[in-house]
């Protein structure tokens, strides 16, 4: 595998416009840090309770930090135990309940309703703007950057970086209204993928279904592409579950990138412009175990990717109402900068070297976004390590 490692030029200097959000090229102070805005956050007069090692978190924590916390935590659990969970349920329902026949006719349902994920998902908007996630967005919290328009009459693929353990910037800025999307990015209809095998959960499915979540097989980029009108953006953690294993808190960004261009022929293809995005502060929400290539630990926990897509990171976060351990992600900042789209003409046929020159492109402006923000969100000592 090779690997590049991208030193830090001198950053330009950029600031954001309240009236249309979109960056200039005057001066502006550094984004808060996770310390700084920690600070800011604190509670005053509140102390925190420790017994046994264990941090506890105030009884005085106000209601609001209360619900952001509660909104977090039903994300994790999801993420972590929904899917498993939807099995479960449908076993007892059926050997150990009179409601046998609840897990037969969703059964029935599930057959017909199989292939939905591949074909654009079924949005509930009404969902995507409860106040809950409102709540997750102002927990890390999370702020989404515009650095150009995104025309309503075009369609993209956003290519997500990096993908840390739950993508938690890609949940909040495009499967829900934690950020106001549709205001920042009016016209324009987000539809985050993930693998299909999500949508193989009983139960648990259809909650991703309801939030414009899709599969992430050319079938489904496809539909999104072609089936669904102009305005729609397709977005892709392109690193996937083999990037999740690189993410580290406090360590430089490795994006699995280098090999993986088959975004860019879908692009080409369909005649779908790039859009790089990248969110500074997702690989430091939680802590991983550390895993250096061609540690046992590593070689490990490829097998398993291998076996079953999934990446078994071994991580911890904080409790609910502890500080110390848990699998809530940690109160840092997450800064999602979407850059410019990359214009892109349809080529039915595109050729090795027409799909290598568009990576080789988007590569050029992923890297140049990461250099150029940085330094504002408070990562001017990090590198970008493309493998």
């Amino acid at each position: 595998m090779s690997t590049t490692a991208i030193e830090t030029p001198t950053a330009k200097t950029t600031t954001s416009s309240k009236e249309s959000l979109i960056e200039t090229t005057e001066a502006q102070p550094p984004i808060k840090t996770a310390k700084e805005d920690a600070q800011l956050q604190i509670v005053p007069l509140r102390k925190i309770t420790r017994f046994m090692g264990v941090e506890f978190a105030p009884i005085n924590t106000p209601l609001k930090r209360r619900l952001q916390t509660f909104s977090v935590a039903s994300m994790s659990f999801s993420f972590l135990f929904a899917g498993l969970g939807g099995y479960l349920l449908s076993l007892y329902l059926f050997f150990f309940s009179a409601y046998y026949w609840i897990p037969l006719v969703y059964l029935v349902w599930f057959i017909y309703d199989i292939d939905t994920c591949e074909r654009g998902g079924r949005r509930w908007s009404f969902l995507r703007k409860l106040r809950l996630w409102q709540y997750m967005g102002d927990y890390f919290p999370v702020r989404l950057i515009k650095t150009a328009e995104l025309p309503a009459d075009r369609n993209y693929i956003m290519g997500y970086h990096p993908h840390g353990i739950m993508g938690a910037g890609a949940i909040v800025n495009f499967a829900t209204e934690g950020t106001n999307f549709s205001e920042v990015f009016p016209g324009i209809v987000p539809h985050p993928l993930t693998l299909r095998m999500n949508f193989m959960f009983p139960f648990y499915r259809e909650l991703p279904l309801l939030y414009g979540i899709c599969s992430v097989s050319k079938q489904s980029l496809k539909w999104i592409l072609n089936k669904k009108g102009a305005g729609n953006a397709a977005v892709i953690v392109i690193g996937g579950a083999q990037e999740a294993l690189a993410a580290h808190r406090g360590d430089d960004y490795h994006l699995t990138l280098t090999h993986r261009k088959g975004f860019a022929r879908v692009a080409l293809e369909n005649g779908a412009d790039l859009v790089p995005v990248f969110s500074f502060g997702e690989n430091d929400i939680f802590y991983q175990l550390k895993n250096p290539p061609g540690s046992k630990i590593r070689t490990f926990q490829e097998a398993i990717k291998k076996f079953v897509g999934v990446s078994p990171a071994l991580f911890h976060g904080r409790g609910v109402f502890q500080y110390t351990w848990g699998y809530v992600p940690f109160r840092s900042p997450i800064t999602t900068v979407v850059g410019a789209p990359i214009h892109v003409d349809r080529v039915s046929n595109p050729s090795k070297e027409q799909v290598d020159e568009l990576h080789a492109k988007y590569v050029a402006e992923l890297i140049d976004l990461f250099e150029t923000h940085k330094h504002r969100c408070g990562e001017s000592g990090k590198k970008l390590i493309l493998d």
